[in-house]
């Protein structure tokens, strides 16, 4: 089945990336690997790819440095693996901007399955490019995937891009966590953890500097969380 979409896989783990290259390919993806995150960046240059898998725990750079790395320079979606039970490692990765994580060991079929639903996300962010959603003074360009507030724009995450538009789209209304889990990851997303309260909370952090917008994510609580427009 013919599918243009790259994928780009960093583990050092050989045996992984032969078995999940061999069953990602059988549904038409291209994939590369690399076995560190030395030359992640130069690849992700060259190569270009539609999404990265990257492993947090490898020899020398860690996922989580390159993770960061990433960020500073570019928007491609990133799928964390992390060990089994290592909640901080995850937490970690969605705070610097990944847009999903599984945990070791896990079932090739589940990794696609997060694959498809992070790139089609993706792709709903990329065919709304021409509508702009503002609310109480700032606004979110879907053609940088940025958040403007007056002359300066900051790049987001896909996911903190949804969520923050979520809330932005539903301003003074209050939103449950699975409003928002349903809103940003789909009904096929049923993993519930505390992946909504740590995108908010980055999310507050790339607020707090401007301090007519540091409380625009209002805590509503026993409910969830809520957008605050201008009062």
């Amino acid at each position: 089945m013919a599918n243009e979409e790259s994928i780009l896989i960093i583990d050092d783990d050989s045996k992984l990336i032969e078995l999940l290259t061999e069953y990602l390919q059988g549904y038409g993806y291209s994939v590369n690997s690399l076995p560190s995150g030395d030359r992640a960046l130069e690849t992700l240059k060259s190569q270009k790819p539609t999404i990265i898998i990257l492993d947090v725990m490898m020899p020398g750079k860690d996922g989580l440095e390159v993770l960061r790395e990433i960020r500073h320079e570019d928007s491609t979606p990133v799928i964390m693996l992390t060990a089994k039970g290592e909640d901080t490692d995850r937490i970690v990765g969605l705070e610097l901007g990944a847009d999903d994580y599984i945990a070791k060991p896990f079932n090739p079929r589940e990794l696609l399955a997060r694959i498809k639903a992070v790139l089609r996300r993706s792709g709903e962010k990329n065919h709304s490019s021409g509508k702009k959603v503002s609310a109480g003074g700032i606004t979110l360009n879907p053609v940088r995937q940025a958040l403007e507030i007056g002359e300066e724009s900051i790049e987001l995450s896909h996911t903190e891009f949804r969520l923050l538009g979520a809330l932005m789209e539903n301003s003074g209304k209050a939103l449950t966590r699975d409003d928002l889990m349903t809103l940003v990851w789909g009904k096929d997303f049923t993993a519930f953890d505390r992946s909504i309260d740590v995108h908010i909370s980055k999310l507050r952090s790339l607020l707090k500097p401007y301090p007519n917008h540091e409380k625009r994510i209002r805590t509503v609580w026993g409910t969830g969380y809520m957008f605050v427009g201008d009062e």
